[in-house]
């Protein structure tokens, strides 16, 4: 290896490095405003529901797309909100292709005949995907606010009361409620997607809100006001991720965004690693979509101050950690050799400090956001540890797959929006099997991974001829990470 390349790996490496490194410096900075956050009294104006004048009308928009394993469920559950009749509105905004539609219609007219107003909407075309499903809803939408939630989404039946109320600050435009998850425990994937979006739900949310910097609307277990809908431009479906698309254009609008922790809304996560692997590509696709789309906005408003801009630029790189993190991953082992190549070289070797430092910052992080859903005992440390790392080495194994999705974001390479199959599983004994919405094709993505896996294996041989095993533990995360997601790529599908 030449030494012009081996500096070029280097100066490759060190970038992506120091990216990783300042986005962990972002994560802190977040971690200090939740904990200052968690400690301050919080006040704000509420509706008063018992005054039936300042009951507001809410319209519930339900979008989906090929739902038959959980249409029942949700419109059952959403049949239990307890909210005025004369003061709410049910759109089934229904965009399926398949015979699901015949037992919804059923279903929403059992629901009619009890005196609820609920409406079954169909669209002649899917275009706009699931935008355009809401922005044609929201045409004849009757309600004031507007609360969405996807197939899978349990709401309380109190979730209304507790959540319309702090409109009556007319600054917000947009309420959003932290996702639970009813199947947590059914396997290690549901496990660490859980973890992963606590984090998010805890950490980053309210971290970001309450200093006021940008946070987005989830895409559901949330409400809108109309108004703010139409003031930010409508919805568009000009990305995967429409949500963060229409919350950073409400907030360089100046609308507020109050985000609820202790309102949790049950939902269930993808049981199967095809089904997560289309909802990991399509929120990390759409988030580099909005980081194109969005990030000269966020950077030329003179309506925001630097810190606010800081977060938002680092929020819209979210997804692209993972291409940094790939690059690191896949330069570490010519990084090896090059060490034990060029003795003189030695030195630039402390940047690989980097990135221990930025794992123990997230390792802290991710601590005071678990705790504070699963309790902080010595028993749910020692968890916490086990669950950590199976996250990272998983998280790293699905890098080259978000990676691709990243980049086609980056460049502009537009793709259909590909819903995530529901499942109703009740409890642990449930098979996903037979799930008709699996796709049945194996990813071409899987024999790059498999290759992947024998390679951080050959890095985790390299240590022991060079005498140099501090790159061992990342190698053999990574062996772990691509051989889960191979492996489980290859056995789980219907």
């Amino acid at each position: 290896m030449g030494l012009t390349i081996a500096y070029i790996i280097i100066g490759i490496y060190s970038i992506a490095l120091l990216l990783i490194f300042f986005y962990s410096l972002a994560q802190l900075n977040l971690l200090v405003n939740y904990l200052g956050y968690k400690r301050r009294n919080q006040t704000a104006p509420k509706y008063n529901l018992l005054d039936p004048k300042e009951i507001p009308f809410v319209t519930i928009q339900l979008p989906v797309y090929n739902e038959e394993y959980v249409m029942e469920r949700l419109l059952e559950n959403i049949a239990k909100i307890e909210y005025p009749k004369s003061k709410l509105e049910i759109q089934v905004l229904d965009d399926s292709t398949d015979e699901s539609v015949h037992d919804t219609a059923k279903h929403i007219k059992k629901l009619q005949a009890t005196g609820l107003d609920i409406e079954h909407i169909r669209r002649e075309n899917r275009q706009g995907f699931k935008a355009g499903a809401l922005k044609e809803g929201l045409e004849i939408a009757k309600g004031e606010f507007i609360a969405i939630f996807d197939a899978d989404f349990l709401p309380d039946a109190d979730w209304l009361k507790k959540t319309v109320i702090y409109f009556k600050d007319k600054e917000i435009g947009v309420v959003q409620t932290r996702w639970g998850h009813i199947n947590r425990d059914y396997s290690t994937l549901t496990r660490i997607q859980a973890f992963a979006l606590d984090a998010h739900f805890t950490l980053e949310q309210v971290g970001r809100n309450a200093k006021g910097h940008f946070i987005n609307f989830n895409g559901t277990a949330g409400i809108w006001r109309k108004e703010c809908i139409l003031d930010a431009g409508n919805w568009e479906g000009d990305t995967l991720t429409e949500d963060l698309d229409l919350s950073y254009r409400a907030q360089l609008k100046n609308w507020k965004f109050k985000y609820l922790e202790d309102v949790e809304t049950p939902a269930e996560l993808p049981v199967v690693i095809s089904a997560a692997r289309s909802q990991q590509f399509r929120w990390n696709k759409g988030g580099a979509e909005n980081f194109r789309k969005t990030v000269t906005s966020v950077l030329s408003a003179k309506n925001i101050p630097f810190k606010t801009k800081f977060h938002g630029v680092m929020h819209l790189l979210n997804s692209s950690m993972f291409l940094c993190v790939f690059i690191v991953a896949l330069l570490s082992i010519p990084m090896l050799y090059i060490k034990n190549s060029y003795g003189h070289l030695g030195w630039v070797f402390e940047v690989t400090s980097f990135f221990i430092v930025s794992t123990i910052i997230l390792f802290v992080c991710y601590w005071f956001t678990y705790k504070s859903i699963q309790g902080s005992s010595f028993d749910n440390f020692i968890d916490y540890i086990k669950l950590f790392f199976t996250f990272f080495s998983i998280a790293l194994g699905f890098s080259l797959h978000n990676s691709i999705a990243v980049l086609e974001g980056h460049m502009g390479k537009r793709s259909e929006f590909v819903r995530t199959p529901k499942f109703n599983l009740n409890n642990l004994t449930d098979s996903w099997k037979g799930n008709k919405y699996l796709t049945k094709k194996l990813s071409p993505n899987m024999i790059l991974e498999a290759a992947l896996m024998l390679y951080f294996l050959f890095g985790m041989y390299s240590a022991v001829p060079l005498n140099d095993f501090g790159l061992f533990p990342f190698h053999f995360m990574l062996f772990l990470g691509f051989g889960y997601v191979f492996f489980k790529s290859l056995t789980a599908r219907a």
